[in-house]
């Protein structure tokens, strides 16, 4: 019998409306997505906090924060990790963004989105350009072990100018 490759998440579309959220950045402060009407925001989801990509990315988008900033866009990460490993990811990568935790339930938000791997429990590495009226104006999905940089992102935040 032939395996069959796991089924890929189906991302939200440009045009979309971006679901609003509430999700954990520390164990007593939320981060609502309608916090940040008004200037662009990018999502960045990932599977896990510690593994290799996920770590190469992150740092990444810390690294290019001054660029992101150019266009007065947040950037949030988001994965099912718990608060308290998101924390200590966070320091030890010197990561100046918060990462938000889907995890209970778990992986709600990023199925909301379209960004879930329900057969791996994770996260998928999606990314989205959401503009400052709350509308998906670029989505990606990236292969989980490719980094997907930052050129997609700053091109379409180019593109809301």
């Amino acid at each position: 019998m032939a395996k069959t490759e796991p089924k890929r998440p189906s991302l939200l579309q440009a045009g979309a409306k971006a679901p609003d959220f509430t999700l954990k950045s520390t164990p007593d402060q939320s981060v609502s997505l309608r916090e940040f009407l008004g200037r662009p925001v990018v999502l960045a989801f990932y599977p896990a906090d510690w593994s290799p990509v996920c770590s190469d990315q992150m740092g990444l988008y810390a690294q290019v924060m001054p660029e992101f900033k150019k266009f007065d866009a947040a950037v949030l990460g988001i994965s099912v990790d718990g608060i308290w490993t998101h924390l200590a990811f966070a320091k030890d990568r010197k990561l100046n963004f918060p990462l938000l935790s889907d995890f209970e339930p778990k992986g709600a938000v990023s199925q909301q989105y379209g960004a879930y791997e329900a057969a791996v429990g994770e996260s998928a590495r999606a990314l989205f350009v959401i503009d400052k009226k709350g509308v998906v104006r670029w989505s990606y999905l990236s292969p989980d072990g490719v980094n997907p940089g930052a050129d997609g992102i700053l091109t379409a935040l180019e593109s809301l100018r």
